[in-house]
Order: structure tokens, then sequence, then C-alpha cells
């Protein structure tokens, strides 16, 4: 199916979430039935508040499981060295064959701060200043190699022509680095920045340096206005605000059957909680929400979180998908290989080499 005229097709994500699972494969099922329904990407949430696994580790474990989705780890900016944090995004890339995405988040908390001792714990706004400084970073350590710097010479020996390494000379409020980077560029060029813009702190952040920001709230009026303020926000950067894609968090409770109200409120929802807005129905009611929302113009797509893992996404996947499918606003069939191909979004150009940045 096609996209209705003048309008571009939904993007659909999931969270994989899951309290107290500490084998990586309990989520692999999860991970393959998103793709069965053609998701753009999957997310797994990560906080050094909390005991569970690596989500980054996780998520390189089921690249291989997949072919097709992209994966999406949180990483906080917080306490971890940005050097590093890069490496390790741009080998996800890697080994995922170009759908690794990067949730950046922020760790605010005292408790978190003395798990490392280095620093007490900062306002919100100045950890999302210093996390907006790690995706900058972030980027140029992924342009400091060229597309082309691997040569794999056997005969002379040589593995990389360091004519096209750069250093970055990075100077930031709490780090400085030199570079270049220990990993070759990634194949998007830039794995997909992902960042929740629901809280003003992280606005700034997003409209700078996110691919694709999550906002959280219960009307699709109140998602529209903090859209149309990160594409501006964007814009005024100097950015492309075509090149920001904006989603709607939405938390989903599918166990409940289908039941009448108001229109584009299947269930009687969203309703606001201290978790942010719920939505408690039938996949048909949320087919129709979802698609009330696109007729608003709110947002450019959805990041579900099942309240009941399998269940709900078992019948997001078999239930809601096929109806917007049907409608003509989600593809039946992924467009291309790589999560930027999925969420329409271009490549990067390498800023050293376009640029001619001095090595």
């Amino acid at each position: 199916m096609t996209a209705q005229p003048g309008r571009a097709l939904l993007h659909l994500a999931a969270a994989l979430d899951r309290q107290g699972v500490h084998d990586a494969a309990v989520l692999e099922e999860s991970v393959r039935l998103a793709e069965i329904g053609a998701l753009d990407f999957v997310t797994l949430g990560d906080s050094f508040a909390r005991p569970g696994l690596d989500a980054l580790a996780v998520l390189a474990r089921l690249a291989p499981a997949t072919r097709r989705i992209g994966l999406v780890p949180t990483v906080t900016t917080t306490h971890t060295v940005p050097f590093h944090v890069q490496a390790a995004v741009a080998t996800l890339d890697g080994v995922s064959r170009g759908r690794a995405g990067w949730h950046i988040d922020v760790s605010t908390t005292e408790g978190e701060a003395r798990l490392f001792g280095r620093r007490h714990a900062a306002p919100a706004d100045a950890l999302w200043r210093e996390a907006g400084e790690a995706a900058d970073l972030a980027a140029k350590l992924w342009d400091s190699w060229e597309d082309d710097a691997v040569i794999r010479d056997e005969a002379t020996g040589r593995f990389v022509d360091r004519d096209k390494l750069h250093h970055v000379d990075f100077e930031g409020s709490a780090f400085a680095v030199r570079g270049p980077s220990t990993a070759p560029r990634p194949p998007q060029g830039h794995p997909v920045r992902v960042v929740d813009a629901t809280e003003r702190h992280a606005r700034g952040t997003a409209a700078r340096y996110a691919d694709v920001a999550l906002v959280r709230f219960a009307g699709p009026a109140q998602a529209r206005a903090v859209r149309d303020e990160l594409r501006t926000a964007a814009a005024e950067s100097g950015r492309d605000p075509d090149g920001l894609r904006v989603l709607a968090g939405l938390s989903v409770d599918l166990g409940a059957g289908e039941r009448a109200a108001e229109p584009g409120h299947g269930g009687g929802g969203p309703r606001q909680t201290a978790q942010g807005p719920l939505y408690r129905g039938g996949p048909v009611d949320l087919a129709e929400l979802i698609a009330a929302w696109h007729r608003a113009d709110a947002v450019d797509g959805f990041h579900l979180t099942p309240v009941e893992p399998h269940r709900d996404l078992e019948r997001l996947v078999n239930g809601t998908v096929p109806l917007l499918q049907h409608r003509g606003l989600f593809r039946t069939f992924y467009p291309g290989s790589t999560l930027r191909e999925h969420l329409g979004l271009a490549r990067p150009a390498n800023q050293y080499a376009v640029t001619g940045g001095a090595s």
C-alpha cells in the first residue's frame, strides 16, 4: 500500500524492556517478532540506577539473529567515556551491517554518581549540555576515518591509508579528545541518534543532534507543538528539520477487549500517568488512535512500550500493524537494509572528506 497523498508513511518502533530478564535469549523471540511486523527499530533500556544486562552488549548478541530491524540500546553519557561509547556504538553498527542506533540518556541521581566516585550528581541542564557534546564528538569520531580509509593491501602490508584518518581535536566542558577513532567509519556513516525530548532540558540536544526525538504526551496537540518546536530549533542550529523524525512515546496494554470510546482514543486513552501516556484497549482502537494522530500531522510515528511484553507485542504485530498497512499508513516491507533507510534519512557526508579537514 502507498501513503495517503501528501503524507509520509508512519514510523513504528517498540521497546523490548523486560524487568528481571537476565538472559538475552529471552529477548530474541521479541526482536524477531518485531521484525516480522516490519517495525523500524526496537529499543532496549539501560540505567546505572537498576540492575540488569548491558543493553548495547545484548543487542550486539541479537544482531546476527535478525536481518533488517534497527537495534537501539540506551547508553548514558554521564560517568561514561565518550570515546569508548562512540566506538562501541560504531561496532554495533558494524556487526548489524548498518542497523544500529544510540538512545542517548543522562544519569541524574547521586546514587548513580556514587557507583563511580568521580563526581557528584549534576543538574539536568548541565548533564544534557554534556550529552550534546558527547553526541557532537561521536559524529566527529565516526567521520575521523574516511569511508575508503581501510585498504588491506597485502602486498605492501598496509591496512589503512593514514592520509584518510583525521584528528578531531575536540575540547568540551568535561573532556577533550584528539582522535582519530579506533574503529573505522560505521556502515551508516553515523548510527542513528535518539533522544527523549519530553523534558525541556533535553530539547536543545535533540534539536541539534538527534535523528529521532521521542515525545511522551497524551494528546496530539501537545505532541505537535513540541514537534514544531524541535523542528524550528533544528533549523536555527543549521540543520535541515526534515532530517529529524519525532515519534510519540506510548505505553500500550492490549489485554483489554475493543471498547467504544471517543474518536481517536480507543479504550478511553491514552491517559497521562506518572510513567507517561498509557493506552489501554484493543489492537483495532490502537490503530484508530495512531491513524487519528497521523491525520492531525502530530508526529512522524510512534514508539510503543508493551505493558506485558510478549502478549502486547504479539497483538501489536498481528493486529494493529496489518490494519495500518491496509489503510496505507505503514509499509508492508523494509525499503532497504539500514536503519537510516527505514527512517528515510540520508547517509551523512564525511565532514572531513568534504571540507578537507587537517589530519
